[in-house]
Parts: C-alpha cells; structure tokens; sequence
C-alpha cells in the first residue's frame, strides 16, 4: 500500500466501525478493542523485521540472491525459498516485506510465491503440532497434497506477472537523503 493511500484506508475503517456503531452498537466497541489489538500487534513484529529488511539491503550483495535465488538458481532456489519458510517465525504480514526485500535483490518471481506459501502453510512448529493433535497420517497427507500446490501456485503466479509487465511494477528503492 502507497503511504497515500493510508489516509484514504483510515477514513474507510472509521466510517465502517461509525457504520457498525450505527447499525449493532452492542459490536462497535468489540471492534474497537479488536481493532487496537491487532495494531499492536503489528506495531510490535513489524519495525523489527523492517529492520532485518534494511540490514539484509545493506550486508547482503545482489548478486548472491541472484545466484542463489534468482530465475536461473532452480532447484536450489526453490530449496531456499522452502527453507526459508519453513523455519520462519511470525504472522504472514511479516513475510511481505522480506519478500519484496529478496525481489528487488533479484530473487525471482517464482521463488518469492514459493517462499511466501510456504510460510503460511508449512512452518516446521504449525507442522509438529498438527502431528500431535491431528496425527502422523493427517500432516503426511496434507503436506503431500500442500506441497504440489505450493509449486503449482509458485509456477502460475510467475507466468501471470511475467507476461504482463505492467502487473510486475515494482515499488522503487526507497531514497534516503544524505
């Protein structure tokens, strides 16, 4: 989201809760405090994964994501991307801005869906308790139904932004004065 478009997204979130206010008064004060949980939420993982994202801008070169991540890396790329999921801690949002991070270092397309579906499905702790409270049966077949999907999503998403290459616009680099 462009920092332009965060007013316009705050106004549509008040007038909504006025909407719910007016129509269930009973709800408008649960969404409040829903609302206040989940912002600080974010306001606690957020600023120290941006941060990691500036350090990993700054110590990692572009040319090792590239080589190790990017459209010509394959399997070992996909074999990154799945590790890196897999052993990620944290909400999905966090993994938004280490993706667009990995993007402008030259990971590929492919790889940053990858990664992405990977997190939200396959962490190794979601995966050890489904074990445990679902069975061995259970994760073995969702991870053998998951993992194809995850490829496949990975494969149609980057033929999607590939062809189109006003889809595939990428946020500028941020500029930092001085």
């Amino acid at each position: 989201m462009k920092i332009k478009a965060v007013p316009a997204a705050l106004a549509t979130l008040a007038a909504t809760t006025a909407l719910v206010w007016a129509v269930r008064p009973d709800k408008a004060l649960a969404v409040l405090f829903v609302s206040k949980d989940y912002l600080l939420e974010m306001l606690s993982i957020l600023p120290p994964v941006l941060i990691l994202c500036g350090l990993f801008d700054a110590w990692v070169p572009k040319r090792t994501v590239e080589r190790l991540m990017g459209e010509a890396s394959g399997i070992k790329g996909t074999s990154i991307a799945f590790l890196l999921g897999t052993v990620a801690m944290g909400p999905l949002y966090a993994a938004f801005p280490i993706g667009k991070a990995l993007l402008e270092k030259g990971a590929s397309l492919y790889n940053i869906a990858v990664f992405l579906c990977v997190w939200a499905a396959i962490k190794i702790p979601m995966v050890l308790f489904e074990i445990k409270f679902l069975g061995v049966e259970f994760a073995l077949s969702r991870l053998a139904l998951t993992l194809p999907a995850i490829l496949l999503i990975g494969g149609l998403m980057k033929l999607w932004l590939d062809r189109d290459p006003m889809r595939r616009k990428e946020a500028p680099a941020p500029h930092y004065p001085g």
